[in-house]
């Protein structure tokens, strides 16, 4: 098949995926739950606008219920996600325009923005990785892109975030439309810090020209925070404090965000997948699991950064560096599966060490594979409405170990894929080491 086919085919494919994730996702679900994640940006935004404190949570309740919100079937954790508000500031400068309009057209302008970057993303991932291998590219864009429903169910700014930073990557290492790549990952840097984290860090390190332009997109994320923060203190005074008040109670014992089992998203397709929700079912208590998980995921990141810091940039060195990055920023702290999208950034190097043939294209194939699989929206659901009428017994470490393979594997499969690249990053060619 010619190279000019491939492409039309490969491109067919990924439209194809992509509308199965767009159409039905903004279709289905109660009309009780949908839009959970845009509500509480967009009514919190239009609180702040009404000059009220959107982390104080009797104030955002009372705006979200003056216009039209709580219905009489929407459920105590969709209500709580909504008014217990967490995001950071800059999230208001982003939502701002969409605030200002009602919500019909808001939430449609919402979904239409989503589709389009993560068009655009699927697109520009299938540029940077199909050269290597076109089939391996194709079968895993289309698993990861078929099962992004959340983004189109709940509205999370994931969505537009994840997007964004792929974008970013594109422009910055095919060297065009820089200033746009240096503002998308500024953009996703100020919204979700947690999610493009590491991604940054990765050009920080990196050096020269791409150490220029990490300090740039910080550069104008700091404009865009500090601003955001002048005018919540100007609603708001004493925002810091409820915003903290809100973090604590997000992630209590049982709370959105706690990690564990017993939480209450712990048993459904939206779980915590970060390296403490599998190390909670050993021991349900965070002074147990986050000393665990900081300590592991910040050796294998020590290792990393000074790795990155010692050889000279390389685009196939680049690709295995974000492959390591993107599984480990999932670990490190707080993400769901919606945020796990940014495993698009793994496929180049996937579909690259494939090209090369041996052991390690078959699991990186694998590995990746099992990634993408377990976080898209549609098997993880399956899978946990399959485990979840399961009996496992939980005492005793054997116990232990198989209540953390069946009921949490995500966040095992990342660590993996974590390792398994750093380990490939690391026998790179000494050559390539920096004088």
């Amino acid at each position: 098949m010619s190279l000019k086919k491939t492409n039309q085919s490969g491109l067919a494919w990924i439209l194809l995926a992509c509308g199965i994730s767009i159409l039905w996702g903004s279709t289905m679900g109660p009309a009780a739950t949908r839009w959970v994640d845009f509500k509480a940006v967009y009514y919190g935004t239009r609180c702040l606008i009404e000059h009220h404190n959107p982390y104080n949570v009797i104030e955002l309740d009372r705006v979200y219920r003056s216009e039209g919100g709580k219905p009489p079937f929407e459920s105590i954790r969709d209500h709580m996600g909504i008014t217990l508000y967490v995001n950071l500031p800059a999230t208001f400068l982003f939502v701002a325009p969409f605030a200002l309009l009602p919500w019909g057209p808001a939430h449609v302008l919402w979904i239409t923005l989503t589709a389009v970057v993560f068009i655009l993303a699927a697109l520009l991932t299938w540029n940077l990785a199909a050269s290597y291998s076109p089939r391996v590219t194709l079968f895993l864009l289309c698993i990861l892109l078929a099962n992004c429903e959340a983004f189109f169910v709940a509205g999370n700014t994931a969505g537009i975030v994840v997007s964004l930073c792929v974008i970013a990557v594109w422009c910055l290492l095919r060297e065009r439309f820089v200033p746009v790549g240096i503002l998308c990952l500024a953009l996703s840097l100020a919204i979700k810090p947690h999610d493009a984290g590491l991604v940054w860090l990765y050009f920080l390190l990196a050096g020269g020209i791409y150490r220029k332009r990490a300090l740039q997109s910080l550069f104008i994320t700091a404009i865009l925070s500090f601003s955001a923060m002048l005018w919540v203190s100007h609603v708001a005074p004493s925002w810091i404090g409820d915003w903290q008040n809100n973090m604590a109670a997000i992630s209590s014992h049982g709370g959105l965000n706690d990690p564990s089992i017993n939480s209450i998203t712990g048993r459904t397709g939206g779980m915590v997948i970060s390296l403490q929700s599998a190390l909670s079912v050993f021991r349900d208590d965070p002074r147990f699991y986050n000393p665990i998980s900081y300590a592991v995921c910040g050796a294998l990141l020590l290792i990393w950064s000074v790795f990155t810091l010692r050889y000279r940039f390389s685009l196939d060195k680049a690709w295995i560096a974000l492959a390591v990055a993107v599984p480990l920023t999932m670990l490190v702290t707080y993400h769901r599966p919606w945020d796990a999208k940014l495993l698009l950034l793994t496929i180049p190097a996937c579909a690259m060490l494939w090209a090369r043939g041996g052991a390690t294209g078959w699991i990186a194939l694998l590995l990746n594979g099992a990634g993408i699989v377990m976080t898209a929206d549609l098997p993880l659901t399956l899978f946990t409405i399959l485990t979840n009428n399961m009996q496992i017994p939980i005492t005793g470490l054997p116990g232990q170990m198989l209540t953390a393979v069946l009921m949490r594997p995500v966040p095992l499969i990342l660590l993996a894929m974590s390792v398994f690249y750093l380990w490939i990053y690391l026998h790179s060619d000494p050559e390539r080491a920096r004088s």
